[in-house]
């Protein structure tokens, strides 16, 4: 029996062998793939130098719309079809413009998006606030007739750019309608940046339901730096903000899909995505244009490469992800209504840089079972699969069987360096990143697709 038993392990532990043996010459030819046949680059190009900016609504929105299906019909995938949705319309107009009184020193600035306009000039003394904290504990009335100015800067202490992000991004969100319940007749913020540089950020907020409406920009952090300055110096300062923005009923839109049809698991779905839109500056070329040419690339790899995948793998380009999120409550409604069953979904919207590793949204059981791949990863500076945020478009679909949801991440340090601004544009993406994004999604998919994903293991 012991003879038995020790020859069945040595079996076993030569096939484990063969296979990560098999699985390294895989993955392998998926780099290659994607560094020397790579189209995730050209169709970048084409993306934002032909379509352009496509904020939800907008005549770019719907261009990207037909452009992404053509493309997808071009590979010969199994399946590409639309998922309606309707979506929010909101136009910026006229550049805005704001500056320092009397003098007329200008501030550069953008609409944060959803902010209405200022119907003509709008003229008032500015009150600062460095962080959104104290202007919730303003006294009620004190910033009445003024213009407030949120100075709250992101924490340049914190390794991870995004946790920056994260701790203040609720200021542009709300802040505009926690001002106007103390009186306010406009908002200034400090763009959600790390450098010093001329370039605005953009971004969405809402009001508060039943609240004053008023206009809202965020300045370049120089015109953040700026205003700070004079109100050192001259204590009380005045601005002049003027902006042409308009909110419009909303349109319809919408995701786009295509599908490569499992060979043992049709009916089981295994997704990547980003998102399709962008704001309506720069040409969102690392949000997200990267993010969607990545998981493009995931499906023309496989057909490349001859891989007949066992579960279904679909691609999905969300719509209205900046400003609604409603491309992503399409889809899982369609998902509902199809009845899919969701092995996992990965989303890649934080950029074409240097790959780092992966976050995933599941339980420990399911990351542990994940991370066995690591060293088959590790080659190629995939450093980690740790639990963390999947994606703001795949989060419904935790709603169908608690699929493991993974977040690809790059590094993450320059990507506030364009983030929502007209600096976010195809020159600034590094083919060679790029492509090692896409062949690192592609990887884990392999594997999530050869191994699946155990039932247990999720709840």
């Amino acid at each position: 029996m012991k003879n038995i038993a020790l020859t069945f392990c040595m079996i076993l532990g030569f096939t484990l062998v063969q296979a990560q043996e098999n699985d390294s010459i895989q993955i392998r030819k998926i780099f290659d793939e994607a560094l020397t046949q790579g189209q995730a680059y050209e169709n970048l190009r084409y993306l934002c130098k032909n379509v352009g900016d496509r904020l939800s609504g907008s005549a770019g929105a719907k261009k990207a719309v037909r452009w992404s299906v053509a493309k997808m019909e071009s590979y010969g995938f199994d399946e590409v079809w639309l998922e309606p949705t309707m979506v929010p319309k909101w136009d910026r107009g006229k550049k805005e413009k704001c500056e320092i009184l009397p003098e007329g020193t200008n501030l550069e600035a953008l609409a944060l998006g959803f902010s209405v306009g200022t119907d003509g000039p709008l003229e008032a003394e500015v009150v600062q606030f460095s962080t959104m904290q104290a202007l919730r504990d303003a006294p009620e009335e004190s910033l009445k007739g003024k213009i407030c100015f949120l100075d709250q800067a992101m924490n340049a202490k914190l390794i991870d750019t995004f946790s920056a992000y994260g701790g203040c991004s609720g200021a542009r969100v709300r802040g505009p309608s926690i001002a106007a319940e103390k009186g306010a007749v406009g908002f200034v913020m400090r763009s959600l940046g790390l450098r010093a540089d001329d370039f605005p950020h953009t971004g969405v907020m809402y009001y508060a339901k039943g609240g004053d409406s008023i206009p809202a920009f965020a300045l370049s952090t120089n015109a953040a730096h700026e205003l700070t300055k004079q109100i050192e110096k001259r204590g009380v300062v005045s601005i002049r903000m003027e902006a042409s923005c308009k909110n419009y009923p909303d349109v319809e839109s919408n995701n786009v899909v295509c599908q490569m049809n499992g060979t043992e698991f049709p009916d089981q779905i295994i997704t990547v995505g980003g998102h399709l839109d962008s704001w309506d500056v720069g040409e969102g070329a690392h949000d997200d244009g990267a993010g969607i040419m990545h998981s493009l690339e995931v499906l023309r790899i496989f057909k490349s490469l001859g891989i007949k995948p066992r579960y279904s793998i679909r691609c999905v380009f969300f719509m209205n992800e900046e400003n609604g999120t409603r491309g992503a409550k399409a889809h899982a409604k369609a998902s509902a209504e199809r009845g899919d069953k969701h092995v996992a979904a990965m989303e890649s919207d934080r950029g074409g840089f240097s790959p780092r590793g992966f976050t995933v949204d599941g339980q420990s059981p399911v990351i542990e079972y994940l991370s066995q791949w690591k060293p088959l990863l590790e080659p190629y500076n995939l450093h980690f699969i740790r639990k963390g945020y999947g994606g703001t478009d795949i989060r419904p679909l935790k709603e169908f069987g608690n699929p493991p949801l993974i977040g690809f991440v790059p590094d993450s340090q320059r990507y506030f360096d364009v983030h929502h601004t007209a600096n976010d544009v195809f020159e600034n993406v590094n083919r060679r990143e790029l492509e090692l994004g896409a062949a690192s999604m592609a990887s884990l998919i392999y594997l999530i697709d050869k191994y699946g994903v155990p039932e247990e293991l999720k709840n």
